[in-house]
């Protein structure tokens, strides 16, 4: 049984600024840019971003007591700590589809025209793989997103047993002026991404997208082609990587209409990594 689902949340007065205004899109190319990345960067990997830990944990609601018992060495370690596992138990039923991740989860049917929200930025399905051959396969299928809060588990698992092929990876893109175009909508950014086909042994293919920042996406999948095992980790965000993303074909998967309902409402449904979301 899912959670009921919340509210999606409108965007604060500083993301409208960064990413609606030309003064705001030109402070974020400065700020996203790939030095303050890197410095930003190396910080969290640092010592000196262990004085963080605390104060994030407290002001976030993050009960510590459902994770594993760990030395954190800075931010990140912090960030990406692991969680016990009788806390998100696989549900490992061949005919039932998991959830890949902890999240809050939003479901389209795949049509023509269908503009995909994404961390500030909106993408059909070809824009979000920039391959027609790809995004051709899941034409009439469902796209399942996966946003992450920065209180979630932020390590994700394979949603079946199954073959994966290579990662593929997208840079980030960050339009400063003139956006690009998208059906009637303006595109400012492009997120940094990395995608793979699944070929899993009750689902079809099945296309499994991890989205972080702009420019450093702070990904870290394990795997490049490989036998993989449902629940198995297939990686992590640090900070900075958020979201992620499930195509899935035509007639693969019947999910719940509460699931479209919700979403088309602007709603999202909470999900934790492991429970079942839906079926053959």
């Amino acid at each position: 049984m899912l959670s009921d689902p919340v509210k999606i949340p409108k965007d604060n007065k500083e993301l409208m600024f960064l990413y609606r205004t030309i003064p705001g899109r030109i402070a974020l190319k400065l700020l996203s840019s790939r030095a303050v990345s890197y410095v930003a960067g190396a910080y969290m990997d640092s010592p000196l971003s262990c004085s963080m830990i605390e104060s994030f944990a407290k002001n976030n609601d993050i009960d510590m007591s459902e994770y594993e018992e760990e030395k954190y060495n800075c931010f990140n370690s912090f960030f990406t700590r692991h969680i016990r596992s009788d806390m998100r138990p696989i549900d490992m039923e061949p005919s039932h589809f998991i959830a890949p991740s902890d999240g809050l989860l939003s479901a389209y049917h795949i049509h023509e025209g269908l503009v995909v929200p994404i961390k500030q930025s909106n993408y059909s399905i070809y824009d979000l793989v920039v391959d027609k051959r790809v995004a051709d396969m899941y034409k009439d299928g469902i796209c399942l997103v996966f946003r992450l809060c920065v209180d979630n588990y932020h390590r994700y698992c394979y949603p079946d047993s199954g073959y994966k092929g290579i990662n593929k990876h997208i840079d980030g893109v960050l339009h400063t002026v003139r956006p690009i175009a998208l059906r009637s909508l303006p595109v400012f950014t492009e997120n940094s991404r990395e995608y793979t086909l699944i070929k899993t042994d009750n689902f079809g293919t099945v296309l499994m997208m991890e989205v972080g920042a702009m420019l450093v996406g702070k990904i870290k999948n394990h795997h490049e082609r490989a036998q993989v095992t449902r629940g198995q980790e297939k990686g992590y965000f640090e900070y900075g990587g958020s979201t992620i993303v499930l195509l899935v074909k035509k007639d693969k998967v019947i999910f719940d209409d509460a699931l479209f309902t919700a979403t088309d409402s602007g709603y999202e449904t909470p999900v934790l990594m492991g429970e079942c979301i839906g079926h053959s």
